[in-house]
Formats: C-alpha cells, sequence, structure tokens
C-alpha cells in the first residue's frame, strides 16, 4: 500500500515537472497570448487607431494642409517632395508612438496593481522576465499590424514613391519599441497612479509629437527647441522613414545612428522592465 503509495506521488511529481516545462520555454508567447485576448475587449479602438486616425490624418494633413503648404512654399522648401509624400512617414511614425502610449501605461498598471495578474502569472512556472517579454511580443505584434495598415493607406494616397518605401514600417516599429520599452519600465515603477501617466502624455508625448520634425522640418524651429528633436524616438524614426519613402537625403552616419540609437533605446528600456518585474514580483 505504501510502495504504491509512493509511486503514485512520483508520477504526480513526475507529471507536475513536464507540465511546468512548456509555460517554462514558451511563457512569454503564452502572456502574448494573454494580451491579444485582452484586446478583444477593445477591438474597436485597435480598429480606429488602425484604419480610422491615419484615413483622418493623411485626408486632413496630406491633402488638406498640403494644399496651402504646396502652393506657398512649392516642393523645394520640402526637399523636392510634396507635403504629403513629406508629412506621411511622420504620422506613421506618430502612429507607432501611439499604439505604445496605450500599451505600456495603463495596461502595466492594470497588470501590477489594480487587477494583478502579474502576480498570479508569477506564481506559476512563468518567469517575470517572461512576463516583460510576452507583454511586448503582444505590443510589436499590434503595432506591427497598426504600421502595415497605415502603410497601405500611404500607397493608397500615392504618397509612398521609392521601391522600399515599405521600410517605413520597420522604421515606426523601431521609434515606437524604443519610445515604448523605456515608457513600460517607467509604469513599472509606479506604486499608485496620482497623474503620472497623465502628465507623460501631456509633458512628453505632446511635445515629443509637435517638436520632433514631424509637421515640419526640425530646422524651422529655433535652435532651444530642436533638441527635443535630437533626443526624441520619434524624430529618429521619422528621419529614417523618410529616407526610406523617397531617398531623404541625409548623411549615411546620420541614417546609421538613427538605427543605433532606437536600438539602444528599445534594448535599455526593456532590459530595465525585466529588473523592474523580477523585483517587484519577487523571483
Amino acid at each position: 500500500m505504501t510502495e504504491a503509495l509512493s509511486t503514485e506521488m512520483r508520477s504526480d511529481t513526475a507529471r507536475a515537472i513536464a507540465a511546468g516545462r512548456r509555460p517554462r520555454r514558451w511563457g512569454a508567447w503564452y502572456v502574448a497570448l494573454h494580451r491579444f485576448r485582452v484586446m478583444k475587449s477593445y477591438t474597436g479602438t485597435v480598429v480606429v487607431a488602425g484604419i480610422g486616425n491615419p484615413l483622418v490624418y493623411l485626408y486632413a494633413l496630406g491633402l488638406g494642409l498640403a494644399t496651402i503648404v504646396d502652393a506657398n512654399a512649392g516642393d523645394q522648401a520640402l526637399g523636392g517632395v510634396s507635403y504629403l509624400v513629406f508629412v506621411a512617414p511622420a504620422l506613421l511614425a506618430s502612429a507607432a508612438i501611439t499604439v505604445a502610449s496605450e500599451e505600456f501605461t495603463y495596461p502595466i498598471m492594470l497588470g501590477y496593481k489594480w487587477n494583478p495578474t502579474f502576480t498570479g502569472m508569477s506564481a506559476s512556472p512563468l518567469r517575470p522576465t517572461q512576463i516583460v517579454d510576452g507583454i511586448v511580443i503582444s505590443v510589436t505584434i499590434r503595432m506591427l499590424v497598426n504600421l502595415v495598415l497605415f502603410f497601405a493607406l500611404i500607397v493608397l494616397f500615392g504618397a509612398a514613391p521609392s521601391a522600399v518605401a515599405v521600410l517605413m514600417v520597420v522604421a515606426g516599429l523601431l521609434g515606437g519599441l524604443a519610445f515604448g520599452t523605456a515608457l513600460m519600465a517607467y509604469s513599472s515603477t509606479l506604486e499608485e497612479d496620482t497623474g503620472q501617466l497623465a502628465m507623460v502624455m501631456r509633458f512628453v508625448v505632446l511635445p515629443m509629437t509637435l517638436f520632433s520634425g514631424t509637421f515640419f522640418p526640425l530646422s524651422v524651429f529655433p535652435v532651444w527647441l530642436q533638441w527635443i528633436g535630437w533626443v526624441s524616438p520619434l524624430w529618429h524614426s521619422t528621419e529614417l522613414a523618410r529616407v526610406f519613402s523617397y531617398g531623404y537625403a541625409e548623411p549615411i552616419w546620420l541614417t546609421v545612428m538613427h538605427v543605433a540609437y532606437l536600438l539602444v533605446l528599445a534594448a535599455a528600456g526593456w532590459v530595465w522592465a525585466r529588473r523592474i518585474a523580477v523585483r517587484r514580483l519577487g523571483r
């Protein structure tokens, strides 16, 4: 009897260990799948962000404002391209920043504080680092879908003249992750939301959008404002997207710097967020 019970216990232990191996191996994808199911609850927002907003911005700025700009300044003021072609890559890059701002702020607070699903996940075989990785995977995929839809609209508007213009999507994705992972790390440090995230939207995201060469070249701003663009992931991703979109003329070293800067920011924010997750979730 005792021997049979001992054998059964060993069998149960073996099954438990085997069941834990798969989450340990693919845990980040389990978390990503969970996030996709959560995103279904705000599908309308995802659709509007992916189709509605790009359509409105391209029509209002690319066709409405472009008529005035092109008539008064001419193509030469923007490097030989129309205002629509000039602004389209910036709008695409801004769309990635918008997705990052949505997914790497309040959902992170939700997981840690308001509905502590991250605590429940960490009580399973999942590691805290896998939770962070899964969130990044899910947001990257959502961002990629939005950017592809945005690019399709840009093509329909005739604002993607280059044969490699599709690489704008890569530039936008890099910018979104460079900003988003740092934002995720910051959100992970918050024990209470007393308006910090709202202030990020007002005093970080908004100025970054306005002063990153998004709607006009950065050079038209006073020097004392241009530094906002220089440190902004949005400026770097926008300039990179313009290189791919219509062959925007800039030194090759500057293009390389854009890529390196965005990669370093994305990696640094990701590592920071993982370390905070380990500290907060206790393993």
